[in-house]
């Protein structure tokens, strides 16, 4: 079995890929981003006109899975690029957001957050 590799190993490799093709000039955050855009739309196309019903289901279809995995792997490639060239932590920026949320829409029965923590 493969050992699972970790985000910075990842970010790594994509790295070297790019600069083994001579691609870093094109890396420009504006340029990842729309690469982003596209990819994430691209996964959209997948969903687009099912069913919630067939939406739920999509992976039991070899053939889509595999275009479902694919798009959802160049969507964070994408993205992993981005957080590499812009220097964000993209777990460390997670974590604060899902805390942030937490903080404004607390679960019901939950009393919120006072503000300013």
């Amino acid at each position: 079995m493969t050992e699972r590799p970790d985000l910075p190993a990842l970010q790594r490799r994509l790295a070297e890929f790019a600069a083994a093709r001579r691609w870093e000039p094109y890396h420009t955050p504006k340029n990842l981003v729309s690469a982003l855009s596209v990819e994430a739309s691209e996964l959209l196309e997948i969903f687009q006109w099912l069913t919630p019903e067939e939406s739920a289901r999509v992976m039991a279809d070899p053939e889509t899975a595999h275009r479902v995995r694919d798009e959802v792997a160049d969507v964070l490639a994408y993205l992993l690029q981005l957080c590499e060239v812009l220097g964000v932590d993209p777990l460390a920026a997670l974590a604060a957001k899902i805390e942030r949320n937490e903080h404004r829409f607390p679960a019901p029965g939950e009393r919120p957050a006072p503000e300013g923590n």
